[in-house]
């Protein structure tokens, strides 16, 4: 054999190591930045109370029948849920969750239904015993009651969560590029101003973005939808995300900001079997009214709102029909 293809073959052959290596060592390493955010949830002890007076009926599901409709079988690309938890944490405080938005996601429709739960929102906490703000179950027990706050309050089960901080949001707002918006008012908020029409934001400024209400003529609900876009455009930047590489970067850069209970291998088939597949993101909110309780605003929805949402949130995770 000449001894330049003998070279040729070494050469071929180092490289095939080298890249097999690699590719060996970039899977470790996205894996043990994956795992470093896995925080899996923990049970809450129901604690009985006195049926509230403005609830007109009691739920249909217990807790335990919610639990038990929790498993997800991503090889076969089943549709699941994902509460989403914006936190905000100060020193020596565990803070109290900002934002909760739940997510609907199914492959089989290619698409992500989406929607906040108003932080005002008069409801159990699911054990501690009491009626109040839904936002103050995280104050109380945080991801675990709040969880099961919002799943007594939907009577649908929540298969993953994701808490974010607010600069861990920024921080992946930043990693994907920014944000592009259509904003429909011009305001003015921690510095910022935001002209009408399109917007490119970073993350600081996206943040600041979803954060104004007091000037929104729709006040909290205004607030709500703009979160809403700001992760709506912030999720279809992610998926299109695929490169092992950017992925390793982002989950390094939040580590430190972001937990779930979403499995490397979860995050695996979710990068593989369900991101091409998710083409539409649909958004919708809930119907209610504030009402002042002993002199505190809380947000009431009805029981014919709760099924509206539960049957719609139902629907959308029927698999479709080939």
């Amino acid at each position: 054999m000449r001894r330049w293809v003998k070279v040729a073959l070494i050469a071929v052959s180092l490289s095939s190591f080298l890249i097999v290596g690699y590719g060996i060592y970039l899977y470790t390493s996205v894996k043990s930045t994956a795992k470093a955010i896995y925080e899996p949830r923990e049970a809450v002890k129901a604690v009985a109370i006195t049926q509230d007076p403005l609830e007109a009926t009691k739920p249909e599901l217990s807790s335990t029948e919610l639990n038990s409709d929790r498993s997800v079988q991503m090889d076969e690309r089943d549709p699941f849920t994902v509460l989403v938890m914006g936190v905000d944490q100060r020193e020596n405080d565990v803070g109290r969750s900002d934002s909760m938005i739940m997510l609907s996601v199914n492959p089989s429709k290619e698409s992500i239904l989406m929607f906040n739960i108003p932080r005002d929102t008069r409801t159990e906490i699911i054990g501690h015993g009491t009626i109040d703000k839904i936002n103050h179950a995280y104050a109380f027990g945080g991801v675990n009651m709040s969880i099961q706050t919002v799943e007594n309050l939907l009577q649908v089960p929540i298969n993953y969560y994701i808490k974010v901080n607010m600069e861990g949001f920024s921080q992946i707002i930043d990693l994907l590029g920014g944000v592009e918006l259509e904003n429909p008012f011009s305001f003015q908020y921690e510095g910022y101003d935001f002209k009408e029409g399109h917007l490119k934001l970073n993350g600081t400024a996206a943040l600041a973005y979803s954060r104004m209400r007091y000037d929104d003529p729709r006040g909290d609900f205004g607030r709500n939808a703009r979160q809403r876009e700001v992760l709506k455009q912030t999720m279809k930047n992610a998926l299109q995300v695929s490169n092992i590489l950017h992925v390793q970067s982002m989950l390094t850069e939040v580590g430190n900001n972001v937990k779930t209970d979403i499995t490397f291998n979860e995050m695996k088939k979710f990068i593989t079997d369900y991101r091409t597949d998710l083409d539409t993101i649909e958004s919708l909110e809930f119907n209610g009214q504030g009402k002042r309780i002993n002199g505190i605003y809380y947000y009431i929805i009805n029981n014919e709102e709760k099924e509206r949402i539960h049957h719609l949130i139902k629907e959308h995770q029927q698999k479709a029909r080939n």
